[in-house]
């Protein structure tokens, strides 16, 4: 079987697509016709064609359908798409600059409001179904009792992921937990770290960047005995064995959907599986929360929606 170069100005480095092709060589044989099509498709193709397509985008490109292509990728060994996906955006950003990035993504979705629409859908979808498969639930079992037990939980987020960061340090001071959120950087993070003691816990979201603050953070926590659940992507095996729980949250490969969505869901299942802990407690803050609404507003009549 021979596998043409990749074609298109702006194709990614080797590394992701390297892979894919080996793994393409290797299973040619095991692969049903309709398979090989959309294997051929898919290493042949530019890179930034693959990396912007939904799975129906790819079966109409390769002359087959959704279901053949989603059941291609799974007999290359990948979770689905968005795990592809995964493999090819390291290499893809790393030779692109972000405004050719963005170039590329405003070119491929052009001005086709429903083909906007249903491309950010598409994603959101794909990235949620994806982080549902990922779920290991001793890990998570594991981060719910770290934060259960914690006297404090230092909520940490820079950038795109201090929106995760934020809503999990909020939710949990609306159930009856101590939280706050730190997004500091560079030496302005000391004073955080400081206050930061043992029995306490500490929830890092960060999908990919190995920031050098990550690395301080851990090792302060495990030298005043915190414990640290670490919610990412890429830096799983980097941390695995200094953290109490990693958690797996994949990040966007395209930048069509906002880099903290999975991170959200992620902490809203943590939430929820801490309220039913200790539904009481989460009940009684609930009500006062609602009181000192009502006070805030001034008529005495609290308003029932939570913002």
């Amino acid at each position: 079987m021979e596998i043409s170069q990749p074609g298109g100005a702006g194709s990614a480095a080797p590394g992701g697509l390297t892979r894919l092709r080996a793994i393409v060589r290797d299973l040619w044989d095991e692969l049903s016709a309709s398979e090989r099509t959309v294997a051929q498709y898919l290493v042949s193709a530019p890179v930034e064609q693959v990396m912007f397509a939904s799975t129906q985008e790819l079966g109409t490109a390769s002359g087959t359908s959704n279901a053949t292509v989603v059941r291609a990728l799974q007999r290359l060994g990948y979770a689905g798409l968005p795990a592809l996906k995964r493999e090819l955006a390291a290499d893809f950003t790393a030779a692109q600059a972000p405004d050719v990035r963005l170039a590329q993504r405003i070119a491929h979705v052009g001005k086709d409001l429903d083909k906007i629409c249903n491309d950010v859908f598409d994603e959101t979808q794909e990235r949620v179904d994806q982080c549902r498969s990922l779920v290991d639930t001793e890990a998570l079992q594991r981060a719910v009792t770290v934060l259960a037990e914690a006297r404090d939980v230092f909520c940490y987020g820079v950038a795109a992921c201090e929106l995760a960061a934020r809503h999990l340090a909020r939710a949990l001071g609306r159930i009856g937990h101590r939280a706050r959120f730190v997004g500091d950087t560079g030496f302005a993070l000391a004073d955080p770290l400081l206050a930061l003691g043992q029995g306490d816990a500490v929830v890092i979201f960060q999908p990919g960047r190995q920031l050098p603050e990550l690395t301080v953070l851990v090792e302060r926590a495990r030298a005043v005995g915190a414990r640290v659940v670490f919610i990412t992507d890429e830096l799983s095996e980097v941390f695995a064995d200094r953290v109490e729980a990693v958690l797996l949250a994949p990040y966007t490969p395209t930048g069509n959907t906002n880099e903290s969505l999975t991170g959200l869901v992620v902490a809203d299942v943590l939430v929820l599986a801490l309220t039913a802990l200790d539904e009481t407690s989460a009940v009684e803050h609930s009500h006062q929360l609602n009181a000192l609404r009502g006070q805030l507003l001034g008529s005495g009549e609290p308003r029932h929606r939570r913002s």
